[in-house]
């Protein structure tokens, strides 16, 4: 009994010792084990697609979409350059997104509302800089916050203070105040439906969703990334960064999930990129007799690093696998802009619509490519060009003439403010609103630039 006891005692010894070993390493799955159990993912389901009642006869506003990816690069797309190129020219062309620019115009310094994914897309949703209302910063899990703190391959190491950590709200709390008004609630008000796919970013607790803050329907997460789809598909290629902590913990956390509205998670239908895109079909579908605000907020580029098998073949010329997953990463959202605007071509709705695309800040140094920003130094979460100063095009047939260009300084703040003068619906007065309709400067209609100063 007494050797027994002695066995037991030192298996259990044993055992601790590896667990505080790998204390650090456990603790990376801690977020994604405690998401699976509270908020499971169940098998894929037919998306339902409401409509507003008829328009009345006479003349409708125009449609805004608004076409938004996540960690673009500057030169990501071929219109500057393009992610890869051969011998021959680029080996991942971008003509849809391109064809945004060459039909509408091309704001030659169109910048990001901040450097991080989350303010950026605040200052879109609101026309107002996102620390007008204390939402600065990318929320984030405090594990993810921990993880970080050990970078070891930048030039200054994060400091990181344990000590306030019961200081920050829970996750789900940080978020854009129900209080502010969005450009959802804006145009809901003048009739349009308001239809949201993809990533929302701005808040999980009831209250901050996104058919709390003014969209009819949504199709996507609230959360800040997600799997593109299942790692151990066959039709799945991955790219890990093993030296990256940011993708480790994506890594060790993500799911490959979507909810419609605030209903429970569920399984895609397909390569993520691709279900966003044919669900924003199916959304115009719906409301094509209608106006409607359509934001699609791709995931693409961001990581982690998964392309369909399909788009990684297709680009064989690509020798670094890296890239090559990046690049068919690219593709697809190239492929999933062009379903968007093929829907709206084949439904006679081109000239009845405002689309908008830019990104929500540049490209991440993080995922190992050096050149994803050239010609512009820095990198997403930096306030250099790299980080801040991304592509911006917008395409209105008869409002805007094909092939413009526009000089001066242009930003995020500005969609929200553009979008409510094409549907005439008047900004609010009792707060400051940062952006300007930047359509007459564009048109020639306006004198001087549209701002003074950005922030």
């Amino acid at each position: 009994m007494r050797k027994f006891l002695g066995w037991t005692l030192g298996v259990v010894v044993v055992v601790a010792v590896v667990l505080f070993a790998l204390r650090g390493t456990l603790m990376r799955y801690v977020p994604g084990i405690i998401g699976r159990l509270s908020d499971p993912i169940g098998a894929t389901q037919v998306v339902t697609w409401g409509s507003n009642p008829a328009w009345p006869a006479g003349e409708r506003p125009p449609n805004v979409v608004v076409i938004l990816a996540d960690d673009l690069g500057f030169n990501d797309i071929t219109l500057d350059g393009g992610v890869a190129t051969g011998a021959n020219g680029p080996l991942v062309p971008t003509p849809n997104i391109d064809s945004i620019a060459n039909a509408g115009v091309r704001f030659l310094n169109g910048y990001t509302g901040n450097a991080t994914c989350a303010p950026s897309r605040a200052a879109i949703m609101t026309g107002r800089y996102a620390t007008r209302f204390g939402f600065e910063f990318t929320p984030a899990p405090k594990a993810f916050s921990r993880l970080i703190a050990n970078f070891d391959y930048v030039t200054r190491k994060p400091i990181y203070h344990p000590e306030l950590e019961d200081q920050v709200p829970e996750l789900a709390k940080l978020a854009v105040p129900p209080s502010e008004i969005t450009l959802a609630e804006l145009l809901r008000a003048k009739g349009y439906r308001t239809l949201m796919l993809g990533k929302w970013h701005l808040g999980e607790a009831p209250g901050t969703r996104p058919t709390d803050q003014g969209f009819d329907d949504f199709v996507g997460f609230w959360s800040g990334a997600q799997m593109y789809g299942d790692p151990d598909d066959p039709a799945i290629v991955n790219s890990r960064q093993e030296f990256d902590p940011i993708d480790v913990f994506l890594w060790s956390n993500l799911t490959f999930a979507v909810r419609k509205d605030a209903g429970p998670r569920f399984k895609p239908g397909d390569y993520m990129t691709d279900y966003l895109a044919d669900e924003a079909v199916r959304a115009i579908d719906a409301n094509k007799d209608d106006p409607f605000f359509l934001y699609v907020a791709f995931n693409a580029p961001h990581t982690p690093l998964q392309a369909s098998k399909a788009d990684y073949d297709a680009l064989a010329d690509i020798p670094d696998h890296r890239l090559r997953v990046y690049g068919a990463m690219i593709r697809a959202l190239d492929r999933g802009v062009g379903k968007v605007l093929g829907a709206l071509h084949e439904r006679g709705l081109d000239d009845d619509t405002l689309v908008i695309f830019t990104s929500d800040n540049g490209g991440a140094d993080y995922i190992g490519l050096p050149d994803i920003n050239k010609p512009y130094r820095g990198w997403k979460a930096t306030f250099f060009e790299g980080g801040i100063h991304a592509p911006f095009f917008m395409r209105w047939p008869g409002r805007i003439a094909a092939g413009s260009t526009y000089a001066p300084p242009v930003a995020h703040v500005d969609i929200f403010a553009t979008a409510a003068a094409a549907a005439n619906a008047s900004l609010p007065t009792d707060r400051v609103i940062d952006g300007v309709d930047v359509l007459p400067f564009v048109r020639g209609e306006a004198t001087g630039e549209p701002h003074k100063s950005l922030y």
